[in-house]
């Protein structure tokens, strides 16, 4: 259900809808136990969207980000987690 839903809300959205990066954060969470490979790419879009239309929002971009380092770490590239987690 997690994946269609985060389907969804990404194809559907505007780029600049908050819809979208809730989608795509849902997506990402989805796909990382089983498929962390697949998942990266859409959490990677996610960090991007957040940095790009809400700079302002500290914990959206610090949770997008989180994200992304597990599932960097998920894959084996724990240099780039890390580097990640702190900034």
């Amino acid at each position: 259900v997690k994946l269609a839903l985060g389907w969804a809300c990404w194809k559907m959205c505007l780029e600049t809808h908050g819809l979208r990066c809730s989608g795509m954060g849902i997506l990402g969470s989805a796909l990382r136990p089983t498929r962390p490979e697949e998942a990266l790419p859409v959490l990677e879009a996610g960090v991007a969207l957040n940095q790009r239309y809400w700079s302002h929002d500290a914990d959206s971009i610090l949770t997008a980000q989180t994200s992304l380092a597990n599932c960097l770490s998920d894959l084996g590239r724990h240099d780039e987690a890390l580097t990640l987690n702190r900034k």
